[in-house]
């Protein structure tokens, strides 16, 4: 650990936990509250905390071509007294002052606990998705695919705990994050809310992140003033669409969910998340929000979820409108609410409410489910401390936006680029150079952030914080604006000017071109084809026909194909979406202020039509199939070079009840200092189902000095040996593995196993 890491841990958080006003209350005595209360409640009472409706049902409307917002008095009584509404969400407008937030949720909680029969408090949701998304100021970190290239499960941790703090300062205590979905489908336009394609890698940052998040391992601070709920997203199988389109079918059998898609919310349930969104789509025919065998049989019976399920956007009508698996919009909702759902997010009206009411009384819905979704939501209420803290903390204000989170923001940015071309080392640039910087990314904060950031899409550059630095501005920084030239060259889709942007580089010594994505998230980023657009393409090859060094810098979310230049460019940072303080990370790897650490956290395609992860099966490594990526999964260079040697293993033959302790040597070989993620691969040689080539069982990052060494230390346990079986049940067979890390390999067996034996 660094010193500036153990700097953050004493001072902030320690800082942060001086702030907490109560303590965790037990499960117990969250039971007795919660059944006393429901005992005491109508069936229409019962209903509305199960309605959950965004904030333009109950605000004024808003003026066109403004950020004005107001409440409505008579809207939100209606709401809250008339339809018994029991939470709501922000999702329509955009970020808000830390002050207009507080003044929100105080107006929104007097009346429920004055004009109420029962004075239960609101449950407020929002996506606060790399920061308080919707809060004018708020720290906003590189976005998740982002914080995946770090292999950091501190940063992570400590980005948790920063969201969590800001969002209680706008006095919202419900987050809809993380999303805990696989990315192993480059053209899903959410690809970048998750931690990429390898379960390991996303199960032990998406813990983290949630750790952080709500306090610690099961959440017990989650009560806490600077802690808040998680929500884990979208249960499950929703990031693989077979047509790569967001909200569309996906095919998918129970063995590869199992393996691929659970593991992470399993992961996310044991770490105390109280809550977890519906996948929006459908898995094999059947909408997940109507999906029995899913939301309970496995959900409920299987993991002993005990939280709140909580529907997507408008998802229960759409088995109606869209999905057309419900006759009506009665069994629509009968339908899901029977399957597991215990929260519709309507979330523009009260049909949902006024439907499940009637369904009730009609004896198609039994009050023993109502009851049963109802205790979840009301426990969830109580364990973020709304009955004893109903009212945001206006002294919180002072936990917003602080400069150390900001620092930790740009190092999360700093950690997470990562270096995928250094051709004859031209990076680090001089700062002795006159640079050309040029691309449709270079001066725009959007092209940083992405979605979910001010606003829904992210795309309102008028919005963005006039103090933070595009990449142009940043090198500007760097060389003195004197020695920087700037040609836009390009939109995303359309060239702009390109003799003017040719003239300029041959003026300078050395041209940055930051090609990327517009912002997007959800259904409007939809694409057709994986390769970066033909514009920026053409931009990049009129650059490199100049002769020029060329370096590249790539803002995207997800892996857009450019075969077309990687050759001729000479430097390629991939900077995913690093967030607000990612202009100045970038020009910090640039001009080797900082050495690049990070590491692809999925594989990046050569060709549209060459999607294979590198946990692939070896099917697809014979008959002229190949795992031939443009950049393999985990690749990242660094300005210096490390060398593992001396890999050991505790034991050659392993019981299935023994771990086994896997140590290697990590040498820094170069004359400067860097930080390597250390990986460890593992292979099942011989499977009854086939056994993926190689699988990460585990990673560190290490910081080391010129030619320093140090000793790393995994621990293998059986169940890290474990696969989905012909049956659907994970199991450990009997056999031969391979350790590999780096060059090195060592090879043990496994001895019988009880087949009695349950491994989870």
């Amino acid at each position: 650990m660094t010193q500036r890491w153990v700097f953050f841990t004493v001072t902030v958080a320690v800082h942060l936990l001086a702030q907490v006003a109560t303590a965790a209350i037990s499960k117990s005595e969250i039971n007795q509250k919660v059944q006393s209360l429901i005992s005491q409640m109508s069936l229409e009472e019962k209903v509305g905390q199960m309605t959950q409706v965004t904030l333009q049902v109950i605000s004024k409307p808003s003026i066109s071509g403004s950020q004005y917002h107001e409440l409505d008095p008579v809207k939100l009584e209606d709401a809250l007294v008339n339809h018994h509404v029991g939470s709501i969400l922000n999702v329509i407008y955009s970020a808000f002052s830390v002050d207009h937030w507080q003044n929100i949720l105080t107006q929104i909680q007097e009346v429920a606990l004055n004009k109420t029969p029962h004075s239960i408090p609101i449950l407020y949701g929002i996506d606060a998705i790399h920061g308080a998304t919707y809060t004018l100021g708020s720290t906003l970190f590189p976005q998740s695919i982002a914080m995946a290239a770090t292999w950091n499960p501190d940063l992570v941790r400590w980005e948790g705990e920063v969201v969590a703090t800001e969002v209680r300062a706008s006095g919202i205590p419900w987050n809809f994050s993380p999303v805990l979905d696989i990315g192993r489908q480059p053209l899903w336009s959410r690809f970048w809310e998750t931690y990429g394609e390898d379960v390991h890698l996303a199960t032990t940052l998406g813990t983290a992140y949630i750790e952080g998040h709500q306090g610690n391992l099961q959440g017990n601070l989650i009560g806490t003033s600077t802690h808040a709920a998680t929500c884990l997203k979208h249960f499950m199988g929703y990031s693989y669409p077979l047509s790569g389109k967001d909200r569309t079918p996906a095919w998918l059998s129970e063995g590869i969910l199992r393996e691929y898609f659970l593991p992470t919310f399993e992961a996310g349930i044991r770490a105390g998340a109280p809550s977890i969104m519906i996948n929006s789509s459908e898995i094999d025919g059947v909408p997940v929000h109507s999906n029995y065998h899913l939301l309970t049989e496995i959900l409920r019976n299987e993991l002993h979820f005990e939280g709140v399920t909580v529907s997507d956007w408008e998802d229960i009508k759409r088995l109606y409108t869209r999905d057309r698996v419900a006759s009506s919009p009665e069994e629509a909702v009968r339908m899901a609410v029977m399957a597991g759902v215990d929260m519709s997010m309507v979330p523009l009206d009260f049909s949902f409410y006024e439907i499940l009411i009637q369904l009730v009384k009609d004896g198609k819905v039994p009050i023993a489910r109502i009851d049963e979704a109802v205790s979840r939501i009301l426990h969830v209420k109580f364990q973020v401390g709304l009955f004893e803290r109903p009212y945001p903390d206006p002294r919180l204000k002072s936990e917003f936006g602080r400069s150390e989170f900001t620092r930790l923001s740009r190092q999360a940015a700093q950690e997470s680029i990562t270096l995928l071309k250094n051709s004859n080392e031209i990076l680090p640039l001089s700062k002795n150079k006159k640079v050309l910087v040029t691309g449709p990314s270079a001066h725009l904060l959007s092209a940083l952030n992405g979605g979910w950031t001010v606003t829904w899409q992210g795309d309102s550059e008028d919005l963005y914080p006039k103090d933070k630095l595009t990449i142009l501005q940043a090198i500007q920084n760097k060389l003195g604006a004197q020695n920087v030239s700037f040609v836009p060259g390009s939109t995303y889709d359309r060239i702009l000017d390109l003799d003017a942007v040719v003239n300029a580089a041959y003026q300078v010594d050395a041209v940055v071109v930051c090609l990327g994505e517009k912002p997007y998230t959800e259904t409007p980023g939809n694409i057709e084809d994986l390769t970066l657009e033909k514009a920026q393409l053409d931009l990049a090859s009129a650059l490199i026909k100049t002769g020029k060094p060329v370096i590249l810098v790539l803002t995207e979310g997800r892996p857009r194909v450019i075969r077309q230049i990687v050759d001729g460019v000479q430097g390629i940072l991939m900077a995913y979406l690093p967030g607000m303080e990612g202009g100045p990370a970038i020009a910090d790897i640039l001009f080797g202020e900082v050495n690049p650490s990070g590491k692809l956290p999925m594989s990046y395609p050569r060709a549209p039509n060459s999607i294979v992860p590198y946990d692939h099966v070896p099917m697809e490594e014979v008959e002229g199939n190949t795992y031939d990526p443009e950049f393999p999964f985990g690749f990242g260079l660094s300005y210096t070079s490390f060398e593992v040697s001396n890999l050991q293993l505790s034991v050659d033959s392993q019981q299935p009840t023994q771990t086994i302790e896997v140590s290697v040597s990590v040498t820094n070989r170069g004359n400067r200092a860097g930080k390597e993620t250390v990986q460890l691969y593992l292979t099942d040689l011989y499977g009854s189902v086939a056994r993926p080539v190689q699988q990460i069982r585990g990673f560190q990052k290490v910081e080391l000095n010129p030619q320093e060494t140090k000793r790393i230390l995994f621990t293998l346990t059986p169940n890290d040996l474990t696969f989905i079986g012909r049956d659907y049940r994970r199991i450990l067979e009997p056999g031969e593995f391979k350790v590999k890390i780096g060059p090195l390999e060592k090879r043990f067996q496994v001895g019988q196993v009880n087949p009695f034996t349950v491994f989870m």
